[in-house]
């Protein structure tokens, strides 16, 4: 077999591999138009900028792709793209090596994704396409050699690499200056899509219907355009914060410096999630929070412990009923009581709820509802919750994790949860936040919990301006400091870790549970 013959195949096989590992992916309607109109706009840059040789905005939008909606659709944008343009200038023996090239681009771009996390700087994202150019420009001067060498040695590829230097400089160069004017731009905008429009390249765990419908939520009760824009900024900036936060054991302590613990651990898992980002992928000297919740399981044994920590690897995808030869979900339902409750309080109630579910119990498992209509009992007479029962004086915090749950195991469009939603919306300050209990001052936490608790009732946190006040997520929004982190309230000078990651799941406009 000749070299032609020979590469021909291996490039056949490669890209077959890479559209069988995308149809097997088993894309929706929306994710195929997504990636069809990410081709076309590939092509079309390529096609825009014929008269500069070299410099094209392709290679950043292929990148860019993969970055954002994983490796399969990545590799699809390139290679289709690539075929697409060829239509204006012309097929030949490079087009299947053009296809391969850029397709492995994509492919990069979700490598980039998966080892440092989807929130990359411009620069850091500027400097990937940059040396995305030159890989390009390489591997097309290797089907050069490979189709027209007369020998083969290495002294012809590099022969023929200096002779497209120039070329593939002005590809690298152009590549980081496209990617400085928009890279940041395209990257939130296709964040939103695959975080609102539920891009998920895998499949949901049991149960994962709760999730999609938080996801439906965030296409119907989503904020303005511009509230948005501003809500990803600080998402960014936040998220930012967490990964300097992050201990060299993986795990997240109260404050940056301070040592790791289960809890701040836990938290800083479930914000991160609430914004789209994979806590598996943010890692410090390779450990994730995940890792660290896994290896110090052994301190997990008391109620609020069990169903946070169910919470938090349920969200990462990771199975809480095998963790170290403990069955978390078995022991946290045995921990229910005779009357349906957990603890005999609200909140250990509600948490029981989201946990069970987001471990992929149903709506209709006996546990839960037992414990929905406890929970649904200690309603007061305000509409609102106070953590030990009905009587005592309702709390926001309390409030919006019952309606959470009640909503998670079925019963939103009950009296219950109306009536809860309207008693958060009603406690408002004039500052656009919300307070502990009625009267207080605002806090993030108590906000973020609002936000939350407003989304599971159907309302819509950005229209929530009692008395003109703006909405929750801007007095969320005016916590944040110069390096990304949210200060509990407007009076507080600390910022600790939890309130950075709860603020997270504020912005990410989803109740629990967050898988």
């Amino acid at each position: 077999m000749t070299w032609q013959l020979a590469s021909f195949a291996l490039l056949a096989l490669a890209l077959a591999a890479g559209f069988a590992w995308y149809e097997r992916a088993r894309p929706s309607a929306k994710v195929v138009a997504l990636v069809a109109t990410l081709a076309a706009l590939a092509a079309l840059g390529r096609v825009a900028f014929a008269p500069l040789p070299s410099v094209k905005p392709t290679t950043d939008i292929v990148l860019l792709a993969g970055y954002v909606l994983g490796g399969a659709p990545g590799f699809v944008v390139g290679a289709v793209g690539a075929l697409a343009s060829n239509i204006f200038f012309g097929q030949g023996t490079f087009t299947p090596w053009q296809m391969a090239a850029w397709g492995t681009v994509g492919l990069f771009g979700a490598l980039l994704a998966r080892l440092f996390g989807r929130d990359l700087g411009r620069w850091s994202l500027a400097g990937a396409c940059m040396v995305a150019g030159l890989a390009y420009g390489a591997f097309l001067d290797f089907h050069l050699w490979v189709l027209f060498a007369g020998q083969h040695t290495w002294a012809e590829y590099a022969l023929l690499a200096s002779k497209g230097l120039p070329f593939n400089l002005a590809h690298a160069a152009g590549n980081v200056v496209f990617c400085l004017a928009f890279g940041p731009l395209l990257v939130r905008a296709l964040q939103r899509y695959r975080d609102r429009l539920q891009i998920d390249w895998k499949p949901l765990p049991a149960g994962g219907d709760l999730a999609a419908v938080a996801i439906a939520l965030l296409v119907v009760l989503g904020a303005s355009a511009g509230d948005a824009r501003a809500a990803d900024r600080a998402q960014t900036r936040a998220i930012s914060y967490l990964r300097m936060a992050q201990n060299a054991d993986g795990g997240f302590g109260s404050d940056r410096g301070r040592a790791s613990s289960q809890l701040q651990s836990s938290w800083a898992v479930l914000g991160l999630v609430a914004s789209g980002r994979d806590p598996r992928a943010v890692r410090r000297n390779g450990r994730s929070a995940v890792d660290y919740i896994v290896r110090g399981i052994g301190q997990v044994r008391s109620l609020p412990d069990l169903e946070r920590t169910i919470l938090a690897l349920a969200a990462s995808r990771r199975s809480p009923r095998s963790v170290a030869g403990r069955d978390l979900v078995a022991e946290l339902a045995r921990k229910r009581r005779s009357n349906g409750s957990f603890g005999g309080l609200v909140n250990q109630t509600a948490f029981a709820i989201l946990a069970l579910r987001a471990a992929g119990r149903p709506r209709s498992d006996p546990a839960i509802q037992a414990a929905a209509r406890w929970l649904a009992r200690q309603r007061n007479g305000d509409g609102g919750f106070n953590f030990g029962g009905r009587g005592g004086r309702s709390g926001i915090d309390d409030t919006a994790a019952a309606l959470q749950a009640l909503a998670a195991a079925g019963q939103r469009r009950s009296a219950t949860v109306r009536r809860a939603g309207a008693f958060l919306a009603a406690r408002q300050n004039s500052d656009g936040g919300m307070p502990l209990t009625p009267g207080d001052d605002s806090n993030a936490q108590s906000t973020a919990w609002a936000i939350q608790g407003l989304v599971a009732a159907g309302r819509r946190p950005a229209r929530a301006r009692r008395r003109g006040a703006r909405s929750p997520l801007a007095y969320l929004r005016s916590l944040q400091t110069s390096d990304g982190a949210v200060r509990y309230s407007r009076t507080s000078r600390q910022s600790p870790v939890w309130v950075t990651a709860q603020a997270l799941t504020g912005f990410g406009l989803k109740p629990f549970p967050l898988p």
